[in-house]
């Protein structure tokens, strides 16, 4: 891996923090095409105790709506007993700061990861931030009105919304609205379409409060059951290994579209897609798991 600088510190905590399954201080995560096999998941797929969609419109992406002033509702995987299925998530990291290093020649994006996926048809969701997207819009536009895909909501800044969590600066719980709503902007004005109401906690550090803040928007917080341990790696077969060692019905694994800080994603899910697929299982989206 290539020596970072200092900012890249603070991008390399969050996404360290990736490759953890347990909490982070107060605010850890919780729990943290053309096969047959990628059709939409059936109704056994669903997250357990999730809502209907938000609206009677079929054609609007689920969400699984929290109570009477209740926190946002956390999905990290599908429910016992799902059908073979897995979504594979992939983080588009970038920190609000970190745009000189993008003009010094970083790359955070990884457009041969999108382009594998597409040819082996493999459906996925990208947790993008806003920032991602504002450095790479023809990406964005791409990714979001390819069928294929859809992008969910990663914050604007990538800082984080609890402390501690990995060295993220922290963000003001009266920040949370502006942060969510920022990003959601920038993915738009990409002239994206296949946009889902869900959001990725920066670090995947979050806490009640934080959820209650998230409520307001109207988005389902999505974490994960598989840690891939892509971020950072230099082993290909190793992040292959470690995902298909957690991958059961209903997983929800996350990975990176960051090149800087995941090289070797691309050729990680160059085995594990086949791999699964010989194992019966069939790739969806998350909108899938919660639609049910």
């Amino acid at each position: 891996m290539t020596t970072l600088t200092v900012l890249g510190v603070v991008l390399g905590g969050a996404l360290a923090a990736c490759g953890s399954s347990g909490s982070s201080g107060t605010g850890g995560a919780a729990n943290p095409g053309g096969s047959p096999g990628d059709r939409p998941a059936a109704a056994s797929a669903t997250a357990s105790g999730a809502a209907s969609s938000a609206s009677p419109a079929a054609s609007r992406p689920p969400h699984m709506a929290p109570g009477p002033a209740g926190p946002a509702r956390v999905l990290t995987r599908g429910p016992k007993g799902a059908d073979k299925v897995v979504a594979l998530t992939f983080d588009a990291d970038m920190t609000a700061d970190e745009g000189p290093r993008a003009a010094g020649g970083e790359h955070f994006d990884n457009p041969e990861l999108i382009a594998l996926l597409r040819r082996l048809k493999v459906p996925a969701t990208v947790f993008m931030t806003g920032r991602w997207a504002e450095e790479y819009p023809s990406q964005a536009r791409s990714i979001g009105t390819d069928p294929l895909f859809e992008i969910a909501n990663h914050s604007y800044s990538h800082y984080a919304f609890t402390s501690p969590c990995y060295g993220l600066p922290t963000l003001g719980k009266e920040a949370i609205r502006g942060e969510v709503e920022r990003a959601f902007g920038a993915i738009r004005k990409t002239g994206a379409r296949n946009v889902v109401p869900y959001f990725r906690f920066p670090g995947g550090c979050y806490d009640d409060a934080s959820l209650r803040a998230l409520a307001a928007q109207k988005v389902t917080a999505v974490q994960w059951d598989v840690v891939s341990g892509d971020a950072f790696a230099t082993d290909a077969d190793a992040v292959a290994e470690q995902t298909l060692d957690g991958v059961q019905p209903g997983s929800l694994v996350v990975m990176h579209c960051t090149r800087s800080a995941a090289p070797v994603t691309d050729q990680a899910v160059s085995q594990v897609v086949p791999e699964l697929r010989k194992r019966g299982y069939r790739f969806v989206k998350v909108s899938e798991l919660v639609r049910g």
